[in-house]
C-alpha cells in the first residue's frame, strides 16, 4: 500500500463506465478490482485493513474512518490491536483470546468479533484476515476485511439469551440450569467438592391465578423471583424451571445446618404477602434439597433426589423443607397411592367427622366443638390430614371434600341432645368459589340446624384474593346467620387492616404461639396477650389452641383466653363417643397433663449402630433430641465412654455416656443434631463419598449403611468387643 490513506486508485483510470467488460476475459484486469473492491467499500458493505509486520495500521478504508470519526493523526503509528478491548463475547466468560494474541500467532482469522474501545457505545466489529509472507517467505503483516455486526451479535446474544433465560423473571431456565449444574457436577467431581441443589415449589399459586388473574400471577412471579436474588445473592444461582417451580444451585455446601437455614429464610421470605395492582397476594413455599455427591453424583440423579424431596415437604404438610433421603423413594410411591385411594376415599364413606372440646377457660365446661376431617383407609388405617390434605389441594377434590363435611357436621350436629356450636374448617380453596354461601345454606337447610350453631373457621389466606369479592362473601354468610372464626391467626403475615372490617367473631390463637410459651426468654405469652388484647378491643372470643401442659393452661388462662382447645382437655372424639358424653351430660373436663411444658424428645424403636474402639454394636434407639439419646442393648457402660452413634445414611453422631443403668445408656451428642425440615432429626455433616471412595469402592451416592464400607474398605480385622450386648425388649 503506497500511504497511509492513498486515494482511490479508481481516479488514475478516468470514468469507469468506459472500462465495464462485456465478458469475463477481463477478470484479471487491475484496474477493474480496484474499482469493484471501491464500490464494496463505498456501499458501506465492509471495510478493509492492513498493517505492517509490526502490527501497526498501514491501511483502513475511508469509510470505517467516517463512520467513527477517526484521523489519520488519530491512527498513525497505532497497533491495529489497540483499536479493540480484550472482552470476550461470551455470557460466560469463555470466548476466544483477544485479538492482540491471534495476530502476534500469525494464524488466519476468521469471524472474529471485537469490541472497539474507547467508545460509550456498545460497538463491535467482525474480522477476517490473512498474515502475508515475502518470497523469502519473512513475515510482511495482515490483510484483512472488517464489518459492522453490533447489530447482528445484538440479535445473536438476545437469541441465546432467550434459550438460556426466562423471558419473565429473567432468571435462568431449566435448560441453563440444568447445563451448568452438569458442568459443576463434574468439575466438582475430580476436585472432591460438594454441591447442594435446592427445589422451590410455590404453595396456593393456582390459587392467585384463578382468584386474581394469569396476569398477577405472573406479576407474583417476578416478586418472588427478586426476593431469592436478594436472599441467595451471590451464594449460588437461581432459576425458574416452569410454572412455579424454582431452582437453586449452591456451590461448596455440604453442611445441611447452613442449607435448613437457608431454606428457613427462604420460606419465610417467600410467605409474606406481594402487593399486585392494589390487591393482597399470599402464597407459601415447600423445599427439597438434595447434595452431591451424598445424594446423586450426576445431574438426573441429583434433580431427581431434590424433587423427591420436596414432594416429601409439601406431603408432609407444606410451608416445610425437607432433605433427601433414600427411604423417600417409598415415600414417593405411597404419596402416588394415596392420591389414587383418596379419589375413592368419599364414594366407599371412608372419611369421617371428629369432635374436639373446646372448654371454658374459667368453668372448664364444654361449650362448642370443632369438627376434624379424619380418613380411616381399608389397610392403612388412619392417615393424618396432614398427609392427605395436600394431596386433596393438589388432585383438585378438597372442595368436594370440604362440601360433604358441611353436610355432614351439620347433619350430626342436629342429632345433639345439647344445641351446643359447631366449627367447621373451610379450606382457601373451597371459600374462592362463589357459590360457597350458598353451599353453606344448602347443608343448613337440609338438616334442620339453627345457623347461630354453625361456626365456620377461615384462614387469613382467604384475603390475598379480590378484597371486594371476599368481603361480599362475608356478608353473604352473615347474613345467613352463621359465625365466623379466624384460624391460625398471626401465622399467615397479613395485615390487621382486614379485620376494621372483616366480620369475625372468634380469633384462634395458633398453637405455635402457645408451645414453648412458658420457658425463659420466650416471646409467645407477649404475643399472646397482644392477641388477645386486640380481640376483646374488636368485641371477639378467643381460643387458644394447642394446650397440651398444666403450666400452659395457667399461662393462657392468666392471659384471659377465654375458651382452651388442646390435649389437656381432650382428644379429637368420635361422633359415636360425643353422643353418649352428652346425653350422660358430662359437659364437666378435668385438666389431664404433664405439669410443664418440656421440648420434645422424639420416642422411636429402631436399630442403630453404636462404635466403640472400631467395634461396632447393634443397640436399639429408644428415644432422641437434639442433643441426646437413649439406647439400650449394650450392659454397663462406665459414664464418660466415648462412642459414636450411627444413624444410618452416613450420619455418624459423637456421643459420650452420661447416664448409665444396666442395658440403657443416656448419651449426649457432641454437636447438637439439626432439624430436617419436618418432625425429624439429622446430622449437619454426613460420611462423604470420596471417604468411601479412598477406601477402594467406586464412588457412589450414600448407601444406607456407609460406615461398614469406610471400615471394611481398610481391611482391618473386627476389634475386640468391650461390652456384653443384651436383646432389649420392645415397647408396650
Amino acid at each position: 500500500m503506497a500511504g497511509f490513506f492513498a486515494k482511490s486508485l479508481l481516479g488514475r483510470h478516468g470514468d469507469s463506465s468506459a472500462n465495464v467488460p462485456t465478458d469475463l476475459t477481463a477478470q484479471n484486469d487491475p484496474a477493474l478490482r480496484i474499482q469493484l473492491l471501491d464500490s464494496f467499500e463505498n456501499a458501506g458493505l465492509g471495510w478493509f485493513w492492513a498493517t505492517d509486520a509490526d502490527g501497526v495500521l498501514t491501511y483502513l478504508s475511508k469509510s470505517a474512518m467516517e463512520k467513527h470519526g477517526w484521523t489519520v493523526a488519530d491512527l498513525g503509528g497505532k497497533p491495529f490491536a489497540d483499536l479493540f478491548t480484550a472482552e470476550s463475547d461470551d455470557e460466560d466468560g469463555q470466548g476466544e483470546r483477544p485479538l492482540a494474541f491471534l495476530l502476534r500467532a500469525r494464524n488466519s482469522i476468521t469471524q472474529f468479533a471485537a469490541r472497539l474501545a474507547g467508545t460509550e457505545e456498545d460497538l463491535w466489529w467482525e474480522i477476517a484476515g490473512k498474515p502475508v509472507f515475502d518470497a523469502g517467505n519473512r513475515f510482511c503483516g495482515y490483510r484483512g476485511s472488517a464489518r459492522d455486526c453490533t447489530e447482528a451479535l445484538k440479535a445473536q446474544r438476545d437469541a441465546k439469551h432467550q434459550a438460556q433465560y426466562d423471558t419473565l423473571t429473567g432468571l435462568a431456565n431449566r435448560h441453563r440450569m440444568a447445563k451448568r449444574l452438569g458442568e459443576t457436577l463434574t468439575i466438582y467431581r475430580n476436585a472432591k467438592r460438594s454441591c447442594a441443589l435446592v427445589a422451590l415449589d410455590l404453595d396456593r399459586f393456582k390459587q392467585v391465578n384463578d382468584t386474581l388473574g394469569h396476569p398477577a400471577g405472573d406479576e407474583l412471579l417476578k416478586q418472588v423471583a427478586a426476593r431469592l436474588e436478594r436472599i441467595v445473592g451471590e451464594t449460588g444461582m437461581i432459576g425458574r424451571l416452569d410454572g412455579d417451580k424454582f431452582q437453586i444451585v449452591l456451590p461448596d455446601m455440604d453442611d445441611r445446618g447452613l442449607v435448613g437455614e437457608l431454606g428457613s429464610r427462604i420460606i419465610q421470605m417467600v410467605s409474606q404477602p406481594y402487593s399486585i395492582n392494589g390487591s393482597r397476594a399470599i402464597v407459601g413455599a415447600s423445599i427439597g434439597v438434595a447434595i452431591a455427591p451424598y445424594d446423586g453424583l450426576d445431574t438426573g440423579e441429583l434433580m431427581t433426589a431434590a424433587d423427591l424431596a420436596l414432594e416429601a415437604a409439601k406431603g408432609g404438610g407444606r410451608g416445610q423443607y425437607r432433605f433427601y433421603s433414600s427411604d423417600l423413594k417409598d415415600g414417593a410411591k405411597m404419596r402416588r397411592r394415596t392420591e389414587m385411594d383418596l379419589r375413592d376415599a368419599l364414594v366407599r364413606k371412608e372419611l369421617r367427622m371428629l369432635y374436639q372440646p373446646i372448654i371454658d377457660a374459667k368453668t372448664h365446661k364444654m361449650k362448642a366443638l370443632e369438627a376434624l376431617m379424619r380418613w380411616e383407609h381399608p389397610e392403612r388405617g388412619n392417615i393424618s390430614p396432614a398427609e392427605f390434605i395436600p394431596v386433596a389441594e393438589d388432585i383438585g377434590i378438597i372442595k368436594q371434600m370440604g362440601d360433604w363435611a358441611l353436610h355432614e357436621v351439620c347433619r350430626q350436629a342436629q342429632e345433639w341432645p345439647l344445641e351446643l356450636r359447631v366449627a367447621v374448617n373451610v379450606s382457601t380453596i373451597q371459600f374462592a368459589h362463589d357459590d360457597f354461601p350458598q353451599v353453606v345454606q344448602r347443608a343448613l337447610q337440609a338438616s334442620g340446624l339453627d345457623p347461630r350453631r354453625l361456626e365456620l373457621e377461615i384462614t387469613e389466606s382467604v384475603f390475598m384474593g379480590d378484597g371486594g369479592r371476599t368481603q361480599r362473601i362475608f356478608e353473604e354468610l352473615k347474613a345467613l346467620g352463621v359465625r365466623l372464626a379466624l384460624d391460625d391467626f398471626g401465622t399467615g403475615y397479613s395485615s390487621l387492616s382486614y379485620l376494621q372490617t372483616a366480620p369475625f367473631d372468634k380469633i384462634k390463637i395458633d398453637q405455635s404461639f402457645v408451645r414453648g410459651a412458658t420457658e425463659d426468654g420466650n416471646n409467645n405469652a407477649a404475643i399472646m396477650s397482644a392477641i388477645v388484647g386486640l380481640a376483646e378491643a374488636l368485641g371477639m372470643e378467643t381460643v387458644a389452641e394447642g394446650v397440651e401442659t398444666k403450666d400452659e393452661l395457667a399461662l393462657v388462662t392468666n392471659r384471659r383466653a377465654e375458651s382452651i382447645q388442646g390435649y389437656i382437655f381432650s382428644r379429637a372424639i368420635t361422633h359415636q363417643e360425643l353422643l353418649a358424653r352428652l346425653e350422660r351430660g358430662e359437659l364437666q373436663y378435668e385438666p389431664r397433663g404433664p405439669a410443664k411444658f418440656r421440648a420434645q424428645r422424639k420416642s422411636v424403636f429402631r436399630r442403630v449402630g453404636l462404635i466403640h474402639e472400631d467395634y461396632r454394636y447393634r443397640v436399639v434407639l429408644r428415644n432422641i433430641s437434639k442433643t441426646g439419646a437413649m439406647v439400650e442393648g449394650l450392659l454397663n457402660v462406665p459414664l464418660g465412654t466415648q462412642v459414636v452413634v450411627d444413624l444410618g445414611g452416613g450420619q455418624l453422631a459423637v456421643a459420650t455416656v452420661r447416664r448409665s443403668s444396666a442395658h440403657t445408656q443416656g448419651l449426649e451428642f457432641e454437636t447438637p443434631l439439626i432439624s430436617d425440615g419436618a418432625e425429624g432429626l439429622c446430622t449437619r455433616h454426613r460420611v462423604s463419598p470420596y471417604q468411601i471412595e479412598a477406601a477402594g469402592r467406586p464412588l457412589a451416592a450414600l448407601p444406607q449403611d456407609a460406615y461398614s464400607l469406610i471400615a471394611g474398605g481398610h481391611g482391618q480385622a473386627a476389634a475386640p468387643r468391650r461390652f456384653m450386648q443384651v436383646e432389649p425388649h420392645p415397647p408396650r
